[in-house]
């Protein structure tokens, strides 16, 4: 017997009456596809306390300075390959991992990844001297900006092939579930990666499956340097999931509390054993795609707008002033980091490289 059309289908066909002028929610599908927004939309902003905002704030600023320095070192070709900057995004690691358990869930991430190991709570020692090739970064300095990868805090990279991490996100899941370990997997990809079909495949298993999972398009507009408007046929990705019956949600990736108040949502959606979720933070990133990209596509107006006005720092900052708190306390914050990504800095620079010798290990999992 063929499928039958939905009742809210059926129902739209009928001539409008009070009865049935609109399909009931008990009928409609596809209603609960919008309930994670509308329970999101109800307090969009996490009622954090004085020492969380603090921390969200020393944060943010720990990622903007390790990036800034980042970038002054591929300048002085300290660091090689490529180099993709996290500044203007920080709002989005940080409102979504400080609602993680670290102890059980994982995260994946594409190569723009400095900012989530930050987030992650990793020594920005060992982060910095991955990006310089040493022996005493996290990958052993074989990783490098794109490939940074760490089991012991179940952060699975950094990958340099858009998309897969999607599709390798729908396999920490499945391992989540099968193991029974409670955790849930939080898959980062851009919104240059959202036309990649191996995404939409994994969307399609993970609903399916039931897996634990959220994947989160950190949408800063561009992808590497052509605008969403251009490339994509429905620029609001947070929709691209409702085949797959997957609800969505839209989020300002620029606010970190806000950011956070959805991740209370979906995660709590997650671990309720409901199935996957889609968020779309809605974000910037001030520098060009990668190091070597002059961002000619955009304009400079364009930019200091987004810095003028939607500074995920500058937001939260104006947030702990009207609570009471000092400029001297939050610049004593700022000093403190820049001397503490100064000291990773000069740890890098100082660290040997790897021997030879490590170009001959884990290449295998195990000995065969």
């Amino acid at each position: 017997m063929a499928k039958q059309p939905s009742k809210a289908a059926s129902a739209a066909k009928k001539p409008a009456s009070p009865t049935n002028a609109a399909a009931a929610p008990s009928d409609d599908p596809d209603f609960v596809l919008g309930s994670l927004q509308q329970a999101f939309e109800a307090n969009k902003r996490y009622a954090a306390d004085e020492a969380e905002m603090l921390e969200f704030y020393r944060q943010m600023l720990l990622i903007r300075r390790f990036e800034e320095k980042a970038g002054q070192l591929y300048g002085l070709g300290l660091i090689g390959g490529f180099c993709h900057l996290y500044i203007g995004q920080e709002a989005v690691a940080i409102g979504l991992q400080s609602a993680l358990d670290n102890d059980r869930d994982s995260v994946i991430t594409g190569y723009r990844d400095h900012g989530h190991m930050l987030a992650y709570g990793i020594d920005p020692k060992v982060i910095m001297a991955e990006l310089t090739g040493r022996e005493a970064g996290i990958s052993k300095g074989k990783g490098g900006s794109m490939h940074m990868f760490s089991t012991e805090h179940k952060f699975y990279g950094g990958h340099g092939i858009v998309g897969a991490q999607v599709a390798l996100g729908g396999g920490l899941a499945l391992a989540h579930q099968y193991n029974e370990d409670g955790g849930i997997c939080l898959a980062y990809f851009g919104d240059g990666a959202a036309n990649q079909g191996q995404v939409y495949e994994t969307f399609n298993m993970a609903a399916l499956w039931n897996l634990p999972i959220v994947f989160v398009v950190e949408d800063n507009q561009y992808a590497m340097g052509t605008s969403t408007k251009r490339s994509s046929a429905e620029t609001r990705f947070y929709r691209r999931g409702t085949s797959f019956r997957i609800p969505g949600m839209e989020v300002n990736g620029m606010d970190v509390l806000e950011v956070r108040a959805a991740a209370e949502v979906a995660f709590a959606h997650v671990r309720a054993g409901k199935g996957p979720v889609l968020m779309e933070c809605n974000t910037y990133r001030y520098r060009g795609h990668s190091m070597s990209d002059p961002a000619k596509y955009r304009t400079r107006e364009e930019v200091q707008d987004q810095r003028d006005h939607h500074d995920p720092i500058e937001r939260l900052k104006k947030t702990l002033i009207e609570s009471g708190k000092g400029e001297d306390e939050l610049k004593s914050i700022d000093k403190a980091i820049r001397a503490e990504v100064a000291q990773a800095a000069d740890f890098a620079e100082t660290s040997p490289e790897p021997g030879a010798g490590e170009l001959y290990t884990d290449v295998l999992v195990g000995e065969y």
